[in-house]
C-alpha cells in the first residue's frame, strides 16, 4: 500500500512538471535572451572617497528641483540629477543615521540600478554582505532559490545591509557635488499658485519658516508621506505588521544566503545584514500586535515562532528576545494612483508600497530614480510646468515593467505564503511551494522577475499559468474525482480572480499595452 502510495505521488508530480514544463520552455528561452542582455550591460564598479557636508540653499530661483526626503530614492535621485548639471535643494527631517528594520534587503535588479546611478559604491564599506539567493522552508523541506546570476559580472548580487549605513553613504555621495544642497528642514505643505506647484514650505532645524522655490519638486517622504495627498489617491492597507530582532553569534544554513520559513500562521525571514548580525523579520497577521511593554510580544515570540526556527538559529533567537531590542513596523500596500500636477513628481514609499517580504522596495525605488533622470536629461528648462507635467506622465508607463511585475509577485507569494482554513487557500500555499520547489526555470524564472533582473509582465503570466496548470493537476492526479474536479474549479476560480483584480490594479493597459497609451510617444517639450 505504502508504495502504490509513493508511486501515485510521483506520478503526480511528474505529470504536474511536464505540464509546467511545456510552459517553462518558452519561459527560459525569453528569460535568457534578456538576462543576456542585461548581462551585456554591466559595467565595472567604482570606487569614490568623499567627505560629508551639508549647506543651506542659495538664493531664490538657484534651483532646478526641490526633493523632499533624503532617504533611498531621495538621495539617489539628487546625485543622479546633480550629476546632470541639475540644481538640487534636497530638504530632509532627519539627517543623523536612522536604526531601522526595513530597507535592508536590495536584490541584484537593484544593485544593477546602482550601476546605472554611479552610485554602486554606496554598498562598500558598511560591511555589506553579499546574497545569491533564499533558502524557502516548509514543514522541514527546503527549496533554493538561486538568482539567475551566470551572465552577469561577479560582483552583481543581492545586498543586506543597515539601512542606515546605505543612507548615509548616499547622502554623502549626493553632498559631495557643488550643485546639490542638502539640508534638515520639515517640509509642512507644497505651494500651489493655480494649481501648480512652485516649490515647498518648510521648517529649519532652528524652527525657522521658509519657502523653496523651483520649477519641478519632488516628493519621496516615505511611507509615512504627510504630502502624498496633495499628489495621488493613497489608499493604504495593513493587512499585517513585521517585528524585527538581530540575531548574533550565529550563522545561517546558508552562508550569503536569505532563508524563509513559511510558519504558521504567516512567514518570517532571516538574513544577513552585517558579517556578525542576521536580521529577523516575523510576519504578525492584522494591525493589532501584542504588546511589547508588558511583555505580550515576547511571549508570542517564544511560544508561536520560536518551536519554527531552524536549529542552528534557535539559541540566537531566544537571546535577541530576552535583550529586548524588539521592533516593530505596520507593512503597508499601497497601489500607485497618481494625480499628475503641473510642477510636481511623487515617487518612492510615498507613491507605491507593495508588502516587504520579498524586500523589493529599494529595487522599484532605485529602478524609477532611473526613468525619472533619463526623462529629464534631455530638458534644459524645466519651467514650463505644463508641458513638463503633460511629458512626464510617461513616467507611470515605463515604470509598470518593474513595479507592477514586482508588485503583483508580492501580492500573490504573500497570500499564497500565509496559512488559511481555506482548502483552496491551502492549496496555494502548497502548490506555490512546490513549483519553487522544481527548481530550474520555475524557480529562476520567479526570481530574476521579483529581483529585477528580468522585468517582463507576459513571462509573469506565463509563470501563473504554469502554477495554474500545476495546481490542477496536482489536485486531479492520480484520479479526478467529483470533490477533486470541484476543488479544482474552485483553484482556478479563486487564483485568477485574486491575479486579475491585482493586475486590474496595477493597469492591465499600461502593463501589457504600453503602446496604446498616448503619453508612450510625447516628446520632450521644447525649450
Amino acid at each position: 500500500m505504502e508504495m502504490k502510495m509513493m508511486t501515485m505521488i510521483n506520478y503526480q508530480y511528474l505529470l504536474g512538471g511536464v505540464i509546467a514544463s511545456l510552459l517553462g520552455f518558452v519561459i527560459f528561452h525569453n528569460s535568457r535572451k534578456q538576462t543576456e542582455k542585461n548581462g551585456a550591460s554591466m559595467a565595472k564598479t567604482v570606487k569614490t572617497s568623499v567627505d560629508v557636508y551639508y549647506r543651506p540653499s542659495e538664493t531664490t530661483g538657484s534651483t532646478d528641483v526641490v526633493i523632499v526626503g533624503a532617504g533611498v530614492a531621495g538621495s539617489a535621485l539628487a546625485y543622479a540629477l546633480g550629476k546632470d548639471g541639475r540644481r538640487v535643494h534636497i530638504i530632509e527631517r532627519d539627517l543623523t543615521e536612522k536604526d531601522r528594520i526595513a530597507g535592508e534587503y536590495l536584490h541584484p535588479g537593484g544593485y544593477l540600478k546602482l550601476i546605472e546611478l554611479g552610485l554602486e559604491d554606496c554598498v562598500n564599506e558598511i560591511d555589506a554582505q553579499c546574497l545569491f539567493g533564499y533558502d524557502l522552508s516548509k514543514d522541514g523541506k527546503t527549496a533554493k532559490l538561486l538568482y539567475p546570476l551566470k551572465s552577469f559580472h561577479c560582483d552583481v548580487a543581492g545586498r543586506g545591509f543597515h539601512n542606515g549605513r546605505f543612507v548615509q553613504r548616499l547622502r554623502e555621495k549626493a553632498a559631495s557635488l557643488p550643485n546639490v544642497s542638502l539640508e534638515q528642514g520639515t517640509v509642512t505643505s507644497l505651494l500651489e499658485e493655480k494649481g501648480t506647484v512652485k516649490g515647498v514650505q518648510y521648517k529649519t532645524k532652528d524652527g525657522q519658516e521658509l519657502t523653496a522655490n523651483a520649477p519641478l519638486t519632488i516628493v519621496c517622504d516615505g511611507c509615512f508621506s504627510n504630502l502624498r495627498h496633495y499628489l495621488c489617491n493613497p489608499k493604504v492597507e495593513v493587512p499585517s505588521c513585521f517585528v524585527g530582532l538581530i540575531l548574533e553569534n550565529c550563522q545561517l544554513q546558508s552562508a550569503n544566503h536569505g532563508h524563509m520559513i513559511l510558519g504558521d500562521p504567516s512567514p518570517f525571514l532571516f538574513y544577513p545584514i552585517s558579517s556578525s548580525e542576521i536580521r529577523c523579520l516575523v510576519d504578525v497577521p492584522g494591525q493589532k500586535m501584542p504588546s511589547i511593554s508588558r511583555r505580550e510580544m515576547a511571549q508570542y515570540l517564544k511560544t508561536v515562532v520560536a518551536p519554527q526556527v531552524p536549529p542552528e538559529l534557535y539559541n540566537a533567537f531566544i537571546a535577541a528576545i530576552d535583550k529586548g531590542n524588539i521592533r516593530t513596523l505596520p507593512n503597508k500596500i499601497m497601489a500607485a494612483a497618481p494625480y499628475p500636477t503641473p510642477g510636481a513628481l511623487l515617487i518612492g514609499d510615498a507613491f507605491n508600497m507593495r508588502h516587504p517580504i520579498t524586500g523589493a522596495g529599494m529595487t522599484v525605488a532605485l529602478s524609477d530614480v532611473v526613468i525619472i533622470r533619463d526623462l529629464l536629461k534631455p530638458l534644459h528648462d524645466l519651467n514650463d510646468a505644463s508641458a513638463l507635467c503633460r511629458y512626464l506622465e510617461i513616467f507611470y508607463t515605463l515604470r509598470k515593467p518593474v513595479a507592477s511585475t514586482i508588485n503583483t509577485l508580492t501580492a500573490l507569494l504573500f497570500t499564497a505564503f500565509s496559512v488559511s482554513p481555506d482548502p483552496v487557500r491551502q492549496a496555494m500555499h502548497e502548490v506555490c511551494f512546490e513549483y519553487l520547489s522544481l527548481s530550474g526555470v520555475f524557480s529562476n524564472g520567479i526570481m530574476s522577475l521579483l529581483s529585477g533582473l528580468n522585468p517582463r509582465p507576459f513571462i509573469m503570466v506565463l509563470h501563473f499559468i504554469g502554477i495554474a496548470i500545476y495546481g490542477v493537476g496536482r489536485l486531479l492526479l492520480p484520479f479526478p474525482s467529483p470533490k477533486r474536479i470541484w476543488l479544482g474549479a474552485r483553484f482556478i476560480w479563486v487564483t485568477s480572480g485574486f491575479i486579475f483584480s491585482t493586475l486590474k490594479v496595477e493597469g492591465i493597459r499600461q502593463m501589457f499595452f504600453p503602446a496604446t497609451v498616448p503619453a508612450y510617444y510625447r516628446a520632450p517639450p521644447r525649450n
